[in-house]
């Protein structure tokens, strides 16, 4: 490929990894803004969210473009294919990070209520998975990738119990229902991200390896 390519690899790659960082970031405040009832906060994710999108639309228009130009093979398409992938999963979890965000500002203007549940640890287990399916499309690391296909398990497992406990504390305190289905919605939200963060480490992996691991397989593209 010529010089004119890989400049236009390399610019890729600093776009996405931009976008990355924001997008890690707004999960953070996000997770933050929900456990400390952080109004300001949570409007700031909100806000955030049209850099996002704008972001993710310049990513795509330039895969695009290297595609229709260039049209890369081997090393060079999986690369192009996987970053269409994972930018399309960046959005997502930023829009997702919005909904968190959403909830916190409705929660804010509540009286507090005791939470029957651990709802920081699954807080935690979804923004690991985010930054370490971000360092591995960092670092181009599949063994960072595929431990975070083995915590996705745990955040399921972690969602299910948590489901099971919001729904005996409405049963318990119908008076609290909005606040307790907010936190579930939250909790739906972040199961979701930690999906997200799965299907990025995928990606990583067949970016690297050449490898598609989706579905509990192992196929080689």
């Amino acid at each position: 490929m010529t010089i004119h390519f890989q400049r236009e690899i390399e610019n890729l790659k600093k776009m996405i990894l931009r976008l990355s960082a924001i997008v890690e970031e707004s999960v953070r405040q996000a997770v933050t803004s929900i456990e400390e009832r952080d109004r300001n906060l949570a409007e700031e994710v909100i806000r955030k969210d049209a850099e996002i999108d704008r972001r993710e639309m310049e990513v795509e228009e330039e895969c695009l473009k290297i595609l229709a130009l260039y049209q890369p093979v081997a090393v060079d398409l999986r690369y192009v294919v996987a970053v269409l992938k994972i930018n399309n999963d960046l959005e997502r979890i930023g829009d997702l990070a919005v909904n968190i965000a959403e909830r916190t500002v409705f929660l804010a203007g509540r009286a507090e209520v005791g939470i029957p549940f651990a709802f920081g640890e699954i807080c935690h287990r979804a923004l690991d998975m985010v930054r370490d399916s971000l360092d591995a499309l960092m670092n181009l690391d599949s063994a960072k990738a595929r431990g975070v296909l083995a915590s996705d398990d745990e955040v399921d497992a972690i969602n299910r119990e948590m489901y099971g406990r919001i729904a005996a504390a409405v049963r318990s305190n119908p008076d609290k229902i909005e606040t307790l289905m907010s936190y579930q919605s939250a909790t739906r939200s972040l199961e979701r991200i930690a999906d997200a963060a799965t299907n990025i480490a995928e990606d990583v992996i067949y970016m690297i390896e050449g490898a598609i691991v989706r579905h509990g397989g192992a196929l080689r593209g």
